[in-house]
């Protein structure tokens, strides 16, 4: 069985409410039922959001050894860093060092948004970017990833 985590970071928890015309009316959870409902017999999902960075290292570093315990499991990352694509060293060193398999997602099209939105510290180190689908991108980039594992 593949082991996908999806990981949402900052203001994610604020989908639904926040810049509607950016990221639509669905919520958090509205998304992550519909993966569930896409991806079930396919994979075995679990889901995090959080606000801090450190919290994200922690649950990259976390799914390694939950992926590397399981001889008889595959796993890999759906990412949405929020803001932290932007910024995180820290987040993209994780992802590194653990050399999980990940695609990175945003729902909005970054690239015709303000400029410091236009560079992603994940991007170049992803197996794929899923960038201005709105919240179909994350169903995308399950299905791209489950088939990069397989």
């Amino acid at each position: 069985m593949i082991k996908l985590l999806v990981i949402n970071g900052p203001n994610l928890n604020l989908l639904g409410l926040r810049e509607t015309s950016h990221y639509g009316t669905l919520t958090l959870k509205d998304i992550e039922a519909n993966l569930e409902v896409r991806l079930k017999n396919k994979a075995e999902l679990s889901f995090f959001q959080s606000n801090h960075e450190g919290a994200i290292v922690d649950r990259i570093q976390a799914a390694y050894q939950e992926f590397k315990d399981s001889e008889e499991t595959k796993g890999g990352i759906v990412i949405n860093p929020g803001a932290f694509g932007h910024t995180s060293i820290a987040i993209r060193d994780a992802l590194l060092a653990t050399a999980i398999k990940f695609v990175e997602i945003h729902i909005s099209n970054v690239y015709a948004r303000e400029e410091f939105r236009h560079k992603s510290l994940l991007s170049d180190i992803a197996s794929g970017v899923i960038v201005g689908c709105g919240p179909l991108g994350y169903e995308l980039a399950a299905e791209a990833l489950l088939a990069k594992l397989n």
